[in-house]
């Protein structure tokens, strides 16, 4: 890695810059970085404008030039390489590496991460480890040493590191930053791999043009494994799980070779390896399934004898305290991904599935919120799943049952034979291994095949509870995503712990958690009833007119109040008004047939009072007519008094307005209205035009929806773009 061919990237127009990131300089002309950096994130356009500084500012002097995207991939990954005007005096290109083995790897790059950012961008240097089994085909997984607070202020803590080039062994460019993983705190960054794209012939031919070689491959494989440092340099971890290793292992020669066949597993090159008490705390806390994999080892000698199994405990709670240490060895991980790639093929949808109803109350992986489950996202659901337990009771003095033990159970009872005896026994053993009271097991076994019976009650209703992020300095909103089944029960949608989101990345969790519901068993084919639930200040909210974009290159983008039903609720108003329940089911049960619709005679919110009270008090449907500076007042009044259904205009000025709705035909059967409105905006949004109404529905249910939880910023789980 050379300092000199730090690239900070800023793209935008002429006027203002829009977009930063971070590239490296491959050749005296070519710098390597990620595609989205040079593009407007809510068009896809190129940005007009790209400038690039080269050089690191403790190296001396830095230059400046502008350049033009020379190629991006033909794929659509996320990387490009960049033209720049004028050739750098540095000679020579770069080396490429691809990691072999199963070793974690150190690694290192630099980059400028907004969290580093003062007056200017300062440069961070970048390091961890970047474990090869994590990850996927096109993503590595590089854990952060020194790491951020999560972003706070709705902005990722790493935004302007993409694009920085990761390299391995001193000096071999491995992969490309590209995204965060924000539901590791900040503390995980995720890049595309050198291999994806060092093969595509145009990246070869443009590299061979500018240096005189193609690019080639250096194989990563053979990692010493760590060392102890000295005593003053050990971290918390190795320091506090010594005396605990000492006690579960006294014995020196013994402890040793466990530590050799440990590193050994893990995929270090153990010659001439002579691990000392220190060496072994060093390698459990540097690999991640280091402890996990000991434990497996040492299962049989635990079984046969209660007091080690009661140190071999005791580790393993300290280990948790700590924070070392993944829930799977690596042969049970490795193990369960095999399981699972064959069944996310035949059954993308069951995992999804099976997790909603397996753990209902838990903050799942947002992969288990999209229509299907690539293969590419089981590493980010297992590794996602080991800290969540199931919440339910097991017997004193035995561990909790992991969560993820659970979902396997769900799983292999909705599979077919062969691939549930394989799961049931890849829980039943890893259960063992973690020492699961058989009973506790055994009752989420049942619980598993009483649902596979059981046939899947329809989706109803997707309840989007929204509240606006005031801490944000843009438009942006806290989500909770619900799905309502005709049984009365939810399933909580991982959005509740997500970061907040502008309108056009709530419109999309909202495409695919409504594209998740239609795939389920029994669900048919039917446009979905979308709920926004919002307090009193979100009624004005045009949600219906969020856009989450084009699904494919085929379909052209439309709002979601085009392509769903979408009705607001506005529950809050219960807890100030305590009949209002009770007025609510009177007047669903009384009154469908009898719409009020406010004219001139209404007057005032006095007199509309009166109305609802007297000749109108069992009317279940408003239509809000009339002067834009009252009708905020008079539609909080209809909802105080119970009425579960309003309608209006957004744009509506007056009474001379009214006409702009008469194509929905108003006053018409209320159970009708929702589809009807959506037809409407579905036509406004073919046929633009200044004649149309901007249609606002509440609908307040006749029964009880899931009550709202708090929505609170916590650590996220969506994946986002690190620029």
């Amino acid at each position: 890695m050379d300092p000199r061919r730090l690239a900070l990237i800023r793209s935008g127009s002429d006027r203002q810059v829009r977009s930063t990131g971070t590239g490296y300089l491959i050749a005296p002309r070519l710098v390597l970085t990620a595609r989205h950096v040079l593009v407007d994130g809510d068009t896809g356009a190129l940005w007009p404008v790209t400038s690039v500084r080269l050089g690191h500012p403790v190296e001396g002097a830095t230059t400046r030039t502008s350049a033009a995207l020379l190629w991006e991939h033909p794929e659509g990954l996320d990387v490009a390489l960049l033209l720049l005007e004028e050739a750098s005096q540095l000679p020579g290109t770069v080396r490429w590496g691809c990691p072999t083995g199963k070793a974690p790897l150190p690694y290192e790059g630099l980059g400028f991460p907004r969290a580093a950012a003062g007056e200017t961008r300062d440069a961070e240097h970048l390091r961890g480890f970047l474990p090869p089994l994590s990850g996927a085909m096109n993503r590595y997984v590089l854990d952060q040493d020194p790491a951020p607070a999560p972003g706070v202020d709705g902005k990722n803590a790493w935004g302007g590191a993409s694009g920085t080039a990761i390299f391995c062994d001193d000096d071999l460019l491995v992969g490309v930053v590209v995204q965060e993983a924000l539901a590791y705190g900040a503390r995980r960054l995720h890049a595309l791999p050198a291999r994806s794209f060092l093969g595509d012939a145009a990246f070869a031919a443009h590299l061979a043009e500018h240096t005189g070689t193609p690019p080639g491959l250096t194989p990563l494989g053979r990692v010493r494994p760590p060392e102890a440092r000295p005593v003053g340099e050990r971290t918390p971890a190795e320091a506090e799980l010594t005396p605990a290793l000492t006690r579960l292992l006294p014995d020196p020669i013994v402890r040793a070779a466990h530590t050799r066949e440990l590193a050994r597993e893990l995929g270090y090159d153990t010659d001439g390896y002579a691990p000392s008490l220190a060496d072994l705390a060093a390698l459990l806390a540097a690999h991640p399934r280091a402890l996990a994999s000991l434990g497996a080892s040492l299962a049989p000698q635990a079984a046969e004898d209660p007091s080690f199994r009661a140190r071999l405990t005791a580790l393993f709670l300290q280990a948790r305290v700590l924070g070392c240490g993944s829930l799977l060895s690596l042969r049970e991980y490795e193990g369960l991904l095999d399981l699972l790639r064959g069944l996310s093929k035949e059954q993308p949808t069951l995992l999804s599935r099976a997790a909603r109803e397996a753990l209902r109350y838990g903050v799942l992986p947002e992969a288990l919120a999209r229509p299907h489950l690539a293969e590419d996202d089981l590493d980010e659901v297992i590794e996602g799943l080991e800290a969540l337990t199931d919440s339910q009771g097991v017997p004193e003095g035995t561990p909790p049952v992991p969560g993820l033990l659970r979902l396997v159970e769900y799983v292999a009872a909705a599979s077919d034979a062969a691939v549930g005896a394989g799961l049931r026994a890849w829980s039943s053993e890893t259960a063992g291994r973690l020492g699961i009271h058989i009973g506790a097991l055994g009752e989420r076994r049942a619980d598993a095949a009483e649902w596979a019976r059981r046939p899947a009650s329809p989706v109803s209703r997707v309840v989007m509870e929204l509240r606006r992020d005031e801490s944000a300095a843009d438009e942006r909103y806290r989500c909770r995503i619900v799905l309502v089944r005709m049984d009365g029960t939810p399933s909580v949608i991982h959005e509740a712990d997500s970061s907040s989101k502008t309108p056009e990345e709530a419109a999309r969790c909202l495409r695919a958690t409504v594209a998740a519901a239609k795939k389920e068993p029994g669900q048919g084919y039917h446009v979905p009833w979308v709920t926004v639930v919002v307090d009193r200040s979100g009624l004005h909210l045009a949600v219906d007119e969020w856009e989450p974009g084009a699904p494919n290159d085929f379909v052209p983008g439309q709002p979601i109040g085009a392509e769903y039903r979408v009705t607001l609720s506005c529950p809050e108003l219960s807890e100030y008004v305590t009949d209002r329940q009770d007025a609510q089911r009177h007047r669903w049960k009384h009154g469908r047939s009898v719409a009020l619709v406010t004219d001139p005679t209404c007057g005032n919110r006095t007199q509309l009072a009166h109305l609802l009270q007297t000749d109108h008090r069992d009317t279940a449907q408003v239509v809000l007519h009339g002067p834009a500076d009252q009708r905020a007042s008079w539609l909080l009044l209809c909802l105080a008094l119970g009425v579960p259904v309003v309608l209006w205009d957004r744009d509506a000025v007056s009474y001379e307005d009214a006409d702009k709705l008469r194509a929905l035909r108003p006053s018409g059967p209320p159970d009708e209205l929702p589809e009807r409105v959506r037809n409407f905006r579905s036509r406004s949004h073919a046929h633009p035009g200044p004649a149309w109404a901007r249609p606002s529905l509440v609908w307040e249910p006749e029964g009880r929806y899931p009550e709202p939880e708090p929505l609170e910023l916590r650590d996220p789980l969506k994946g986002t773009q690190a620029s």
